[in-house]
């Protein structure tokens, strides 16, 4: 289908009847090559990248509802590679070169607009820890500046530089970060892998696994069995669920993260601006509203809404740093659920069940790592070796001790 104004146009003029599907609506199969579980982004690039990279096409996702309808269409789609430790930091870079290119590979608009990311520093010891951040950043090819007190305000003028409690010393300024339109990158991707052939079936909840000698040989779902070759899970918040389907104990958690989106506005903050003393970020979206967020609710929790304390907190934070904010009135706030893992570091490997792959544990990062994500996933289930990128997302590091901590706050995944 094309798209243009006049198209637009036509359509508005005509009561919008000459649109067509953009993907199939398939019946399930009785037998497909992978099934991946799981319809959000990262389930989506993973059977994209399948087809386009590996060839295999008959490859079903499986969608317990409507596909985009999990965290991929619940996040504040932020974009950045400003990662520190070897294992993070190469993956990250990876998928910030494939959201540079997203558009054009998939002919699709996905509103990727590079606006910078710049993370505030408010002590000379995370001025300290920046520095070495932007190294590591430099390293591994993608942009950091350091910017010192004068440098953050002739950027970011419309903070608040003269909070006593948490003064500016400077901060990290990633100018090839920035936002993406979530939705967008969901259908884009959806588009891509079904014109290669794959079946994107929604409303099909998978409600168990077949396991014979301990090789997974198809998945029970609310619309009937269906045989696999191989399957991969990508179902974030309900990781933890899924696995224990199959088995699987995970050293994952659950957790809920709320999001917030003020009255649309006229252009303010013109990139992304992050807070870490009181673990607030913000941004402001195509159509003028605010985008911000905070920490997790720090309880266990599947339900995609969130406690008032927490609401409390991100407001507070949001006042600390951005003062002017208290003018707009608040839209709306969501929850999304978060699969948290014990080392903040996310697991892309095989599990003991031979023939059934695990996708998850994303914490914070999972819409940024999204077309990373499914390009290493769709290579380990092509060719059963991890991706060069995402060696050390090993499932058994957290058996052996050989955390990826990037916060450095050890084993509580609330912490991360």
């Amino acid at each position: 289908m094309g798209y243009s104004a006049f198209r637009i146009i036509r359509e508005g003029l005509t009561g919008n009847k000459g649109w067509r599907p953009v993907w199939r609506t398939p019946e399930p199969k009785s037998r497909y090559d992978v099934v991946i579980i799981g319809g959000g982004g990262h389930g989506l690039t993973t059977a994209y990248y399948l087809a386009k990279n590996h060839g295999i096409t008959n490859v079903a996702v499986l969608e317990k509802g409507y596909l985009g309808g999990g965290n991929v269409g619940r996040n504040t789609t932020i974009v950045r590679a400003n990662y520190l430790l070897p294992g993070n930091s190469e993956f990250y870079s990876h998928s910030l070169k494939l959201w540079e290119g997203m558009e054009q590979e998939l002919n699709y608009n996905t509103m990727m607009s590079q606006r910078s990311v710049l993370n505030l520093a408010h002590s000379d010891g995370q001025v300290d820890a920046f520095a070495r951040r932007g190294n590591q950043m430099l390293l591994q090819g993608d942009d950091a500046e350091l910017l010192d007190a004068g440098g953050v305000r002739a950027h970011a003028p419309f903070l608040n530089h003269d909070n006593q409690r948490f003064p500016i010393r400077g901060g990290l300024l990633h100018r090839r970060g920035g936002t993406a339109r979530h939705d967008a990158v969901a259908w884009g991707y959806a588009r891509g892998a079904d014109r290669m052939g794959v079946d994107l079936i929604q409303n099909c909840e998978v409600t168990g696994f077949q396991i014979t000698d301990g090789r997974v040989t198809g998945v029970e779902t609310t619309r009937g069995s269906i045989a696999a070759g191989k399957v991969g899970m990508a179902v974030a918040g309900r990781t933890s669920q899924v696995g224990e389907m199959a088995g699987l104990r995970l050293p994952i958690e659950s957790h809920v993260l709320q999001a917030f989106v003020s009255e649309g506005l006229k252009p303010c903050i013109p990139g992304v601006v992050t807070f870490g003393m009181g673990h607030f970020y913000i941004s402001q979206s195509d159509k003028g509203g605010l985008v911000f967020g905070g920490d997790l609710d720090f309880y266990n929790s599947y339900a995609a809404r969130g406690n008032l304390p927490m609401v409390e907190h991100v407001m507070e934070a949001g006042m600390s740093m951005v003062p002017m904010i208290g003018q707009a009135k608040l839209l709306r706030s969501w929850g999304g659920i978060m699969d948290m893992t014990m080392d903040g570091s996310p697991i892309i490997d095989r599990t003991p069940v031979d023939g059934l792959f695990l996708n998850g544990g994303w914490c914070y990062g999972g819409f940024k790592a999204t077309p990373a994500s499914g390009w290493c996933f769709a290579h380990l289930i092509a060719t059963g070796e991890p991706h060069e990128v995402a060696a050390k997302f090993r499932l058994d590091r957290f058996a052996t001790g050989h955390l990826l901590d990037e916060e450095g706050t050890g084993a509580r995944p609330n912490r991360h």
